[in-house]
C-alpha cells in the first residue's frame, strides 16, 4: 500500500487561532488555494481511494483531490479532529488569548502534552491516538487496499495520532517537529505491517509571507 496522509487547507479559526477541533469551520479562500495548488502537484499519483474526516474543511481538501478522478471519497469520523468540548471556539493564540485556565491550555497542549488536561466535555491524546489507530488497523487488514494507493484526508493532531500509531510515540513526544502546515502532505509505503516513511510535510505550494 502507497498510503498518504493530508491535513486540511486553511481556515479562519487556523488564521485566527481559534480552537477549533470538531467544530465544522470550512476552508477559506486561501485555503481553497492551497487545496487547488495540492490537488494539482498530486495530480500524477494514482489514488485509488480517499478516506476523509467527515468534517467540511478536510472533506473538501479530500474533494479537490479527488476533483476529475473516478475514485471513490469515503467519511470516517474517526479521522476527525480532537474534541476540545467547552474551549471550541476559544483564542488559543498568545495574542488574544480567551480560554479561562491561566495559559495552562497552550503551555500544556503543545509543549508538555504528558501533562495535558482533557478541556470538560473534550478527548484526551489518548483517546484520538486509540481511535484514528483502530481506524489504521482496519484500514491495513482490508485485503482489498492492501496494493492500493490510499489518501486520508484529516487534521493536524489526528494526523499526528495517525504517526504516534506507527511510530508508537509517547505522548510527552506527540508533536515531534511540531504540526504540519495547512495542505501538507506525508507518504508512506506499507508492506505488511511495515511503514517506510518516503516524505513527511511536503507542500506543493508557495507559502505567502
Amino acid at each position: 500500500m502507497e498510503l498518504y496522509l493530508i491535513r486540511h487547507g486553511e481556515t479562519d479559526y487556523n488564521k485566527e487561532r481559534k480552537i477549533q477541533g470538531s467544530c465544522d469551520i470550512p476552508l477559506n479562500e486561501y485555503g481553497r488555494e492551497l487545496a487547488r495548488e495540492t490537488a494539482e502537484g498530486l495530480k500524477d499519483i494514482p489514488f485509488d481511494v480517499i478516506f476523509t474526516s467527515p468534517l467540511c474543511r478536510a472533506r473538501e481538501t479530500a474533494e479537490w483531490i479527488a476533483r476529475g478522478r473516478q475514485i471513490p471519497v469515503y467519511e470516517d469520523k474517526r479521522l476527525q479532529e480532537i474534541c476540545f468540548g467547552e474551549y471550541e471556539g476559544l483564542c488559543c493564540g498568545r495574542k488574544g488569548y480567551n480560554i479561562p485556565d491561566g495559559g495552562a491550555f497552550f503551555n500544556t497542549f503543545f509543549f508538555d502534552t504528558e501533562n495535558y488536561q482533557t478541556p470538560p466535555g473534550g478527548e484526551s491524546f489518548e483517546d484520538v491516538i486509540s481511535r484514528t489507530g483502530a481506524f489504521l488497523t482496519e484500514l491495513l487488514q482490508k485485503k482489498e487496499y492492501q496494493d492500493k494507493t490510499v489518501l486520508l484526508s484529516t487534521h493536524g493532531c489526528a494526523l499526528k495520532a495517525i504517526l504516534a500509531n506507527i511510530y508508537h510515540t509517547p505522548v510527552a513526544e506527540f508533536w515531534g517537529e511540531g504540526v504540519h502546515k495547512n495542505c501538507a502532505v506525508t507518504h508512506l509505503s506499507v508492506k505488511g505491517t511495515e511503514f517506510q516513511m518516503i516524505e513527511e510535510g511536503k507542500i506543493y505550494y508557495t507559502p505567502r509571507k
